[in-house]
């Protein structure tokens, strides 16, 4: 009989269930979890108290041009030295969260474990650090990944956080605009000369994108900012298409140490 009753019963993923979306209607039923411990949490929370407290948010003042923070009392809209140097190929850059300890759980849970839920908190932290870029932009572009790494992982992560900002403020992407021709190996122990080595000529712009971002204003959207490499490969085979402005937004930004595994 319970062979029977266990047959009889479909499963929330036979179904189809969106198990996020009934936590969003029936928190009360369906306790919360921590995306950084795992642990059960009232309602429909996704960080505890202490958690939350130990986020490390990127503020003003920090440069302009690649979102790194500046000691308390420097002037905003200043850019960092290293961008007075060589400009970025962007015109502005806003990140949401120092890369640290808890920041690296919360990517990770995401990236390495596909774990959606709290894909709209990430949403939050977002547009209220980049508000000001994401507001004014045309098309969101997320950082894409190779077809061999897509088909094991089964999804991209910067996909998911563009599709997240839609929810948000109905603000359109479109993954198909550049390609990632090139399968790189993983960046986590390069140092920056050689992550741009390895992402020379990674990238490809498609027809698609020749038509869409010409004359737009194109966010570029990625989980973190390391050494900027990626980004810088991707900002260039976009600004082949001619848009009007093209920004860069990521969830968390590198500070220190320099060369962290990701």
């Amino acid at each position: 009989m319970a062979g029977d009753m266990d047959r009889s019963v479909p499963s929330a993923k036979v179904l189809g269930v969106d198990r996020e979306r009934l936590r969003s209607l029936f928190g009360w039923l369906n306790p919360g979890q921590s995306l950084v411990s795992g642990d059960s949490l009232a309602g429909n929370a996704r960080l505890s108290p202490e958690e939350f407290a130990q986020l490390n948010f990127i503020c003003q003042p920090f440069c302009d041009s690649c979102a790194l923070p500046f000691e308390r009392g420097e002037e905003h809209g200043l850019i960092c030295a290293a961008c007075a140097a060589h400009p970025p190929v962007w015109h502005q850059a806003r990140s949401a969260l120092v890369y640290d300890d808890i920041t690296s759980r919360l990517i990770l849970s995401l990236k390495r474990r596909g774990n959606r839920n709290g894909l709209s908190v990430f949403a939050e932290f977002l547009t209220s650090a980049a508000g000001d870029v994401l507001t004014t932009a045309d098309l969101v572009i997320p950082v894409p990944i190779h077809s061999r790494r897509l088909a094991m992982r089964g999804f991209n992560q910067a996909g998911w956080l563009a599709a997240a900002l839609k929810d948000k403020l109905s603000l359109p992407y479109d993954e198909f605009c550049i390609r990632r021709v090139k399968a790189t190996p993983s960046q986590g122990h390069l140092n920056a000369r050689q992550r741009r080595a390895n992402v020379a000529g990674a990238f490809k712009l498609t027809t698609r994108g020749a038509e869409r971002i010409t004359g737009k204003r194109i966010i570029l959207l990625d989980d973190v900012y390391t050494t900027g490499a990626t980004l810088t490969a991707c900002a260039r085979t976009l600004q082949r298409a001619r848009p009007a402005n093209l920004d860069v937004v990521t969830f968390a930004r590198v500070v220190a140490p320099a060369n962290p595994t990701i």
